[in-house]
């Protein structure tokens, strides 16, 4: 696992996609936490109709799968690269990992959180706190999710949330939750080994380089 700090998406995304290219059959599985500067990313499926008024954020064309969403800072995103043709998972599979992990999170918190089958995330009475968006090459994936801690939630207004006019979005802060990244990233990565069925080793710095040393996590056996 590597804690990066705040970086700049289209870098970040770039290391993703060279990670994934370049490992092999023996490479380690990864998961990345960071947050983003205020950025608007566009899936694969985008529609131009669901970027209302980016004003001065940038908006960036993406190879994950899904809509629209916005990514800034007091935001967690978990990006996980992962072999899933070697532990032999689904996309489906593993996107209800992530979504239990983060619901499980919730409710260490007293949240009561819910996924929904039509729209991947999870949503705290029907307002999105956690997003989530993959791209599989050959078995192996990148990207992947965002939780809104403690964030400017305006932004959001300026699109179709995942593609859906007017949907409402929360954050922990705003629900009594924590507001401090560090806690919340330590517990989110706690629940997501378990759901994963990994052990987190080599913890790194949040001042880390993306192409530095990296925390990886290996498989329970």
């Amino acid at each position: 696992m590597r804690r990066l700090g705040l970086r700049d998406y289209l870098p970040t995304w770039q290391a993703m996609r060279a990670f994934t290219d370049n490992r092999t059959t023996d490479t380690p599985d990864e998961l990345w936490l960071l947050e983003h500067p205020a950025v608007f990313t566009q899936g694969l499926n985008g529609k131009a109709a669901h970027l209302r008024d980016a004003g001065n954020i940038p908006v960036i064309q993406v190879d994950r799968g899904g809509q629209i969403t916005y990514h800034g800072p007091g935001q967690l995103v978990v990006y996980l690269l992962l072999d899933l043709q070697r532990r032999g998972w689904g996309v489906r599979q593993l996107v209800t990992a992530m979504e239990q992990a983060v619901i499980n999170l919730l409710g260490e918190y007293g949240i009561l959180g819910a996924a929904r089958r039509d729209a991947p995330g999870v949503y705290v009475n029907g307002a999105k706190i956690a997003a989530l968006g993959l791209r599989v090459k050959h078995g192996k994936c990148y990207h992947g999710l965002s939780l809104n801690v403690a964030m400017d939630l305006a932004p959001f207004q300026r699109i179709n949330p995942c593609g859906y006019a007017d949907m409402p979005v929360t954050q922990l802060a705003d629900l009594a939750g924590p507001s401090d990244l560090d806690q919340v990233a330590a517990r989110l990565t706690m629940r997501l080994g378990q759901q994963l069925g990994y052990t987190i080793t080599n913890i790194e710095s949040r001042r880390e380089h993306p192409r530095g040393h990296k925390k990886r996590v290996h498989p329970t056996r």
